[in-house]
């Protein structure tokens, strides 16, 4: 955990030139653990999607999974119930926006689960100052204080200065032939502008695996009471 007392935030305008695709989509359920499987039909339909250096896909998740900060133990086996609220989300420059909508129609199978596109609207990044990355890639070998360091140092890169970050237990991914390590990680008291640099850049390799890319949430205090309980 790294912490640091809280400071003001200024309002700004949040540019418009990377945003999230969100799409309507029918289907009944899907692996919790789908992102090889959605990673890889996506870039069956759209071939430039994995080398987009801005793009990155957000992996499906439903309200029972506590905003995503909390993950199922045996994510192998059970299965994610999708309501019609939930959608396909892509995070991708402007430029691309009209290219990802021919998606609309496409049926695609995520680990055996038909998966019909709808339509997509477009949102812009959130100015929001707590935000959280369900997955950032862990490197092998790497615990917990490591892994917070490592983290924090990377943001430095982006110039973003680190006021209070807390990471969530390690978990992986399953992909042929092996294991992706990730974590998910909050950030809290932001500067408006800090926190709409780290949503364009993300953090860590993996954004077509659904790694890396920040939402908003709803405060760090409630996570961290959740994490003592």
């Amino acid at each position: 955990m790294y912490w640091q007392e809280e400071t003001d935030t200024e309002q700004f305008v949040v540019p418009d030139d990377i945003q999230d695709l969100a799409f309507h989509m029918q289907v009944r359920c899907l692996p919790i653990d789908h992102a090889y499987a959605l990673s890889h039909a996506l870039a069956a339909e759209l071939p430039w999607l994995e080398s987009e250096a801005d793009a990155g896909i957000h992996l499906i998740h439903v309200a029972e999974s506590g905003n995503g900060w909390f993950r199922p133990d045996d994510s192998a086996h059970e299965l994610l119930q999708v309501s019609r609220r939930t959608r396909l989300r892509l995070r991708l420059p402007k430029a691309r926006l009209d290219d990802a909508r021919t998606l609309t129609g496409r049926r695609l199978d995520i680990g055996g689960n038909e998966l019909v596109v709808g339509e997509a609207t477009a949102r812009p990044l959130s100015a929001h100052t707590t935000i959280f990355a369900r997955y950032v890639m862990v490197e092998e070998a790497q615990n917990e204080n490591e892994f917070v360091e490592h983290c924090v140092a990377r943001l430095r890169d982006l110039d973003i200065r680190v006021r209070k970050l807390l990471c969530g237990r390690e978990t992986a991914f399953a992909f042929p032939g092996r294991r992706i390590a990730v974590r998910s990680v909050m950030l809290a008291e932001l500067q408006a502008e800090e926190s709409v640099r780290l949503q364009q850049h993300g953090l860590g390799p993996g954004r077509h695996i659904g790694c890396g890319l920040f939402l908003p949430h709803k405060g760090i205090k409630a996570v961290n009471r959740d994490n003592e309980e």
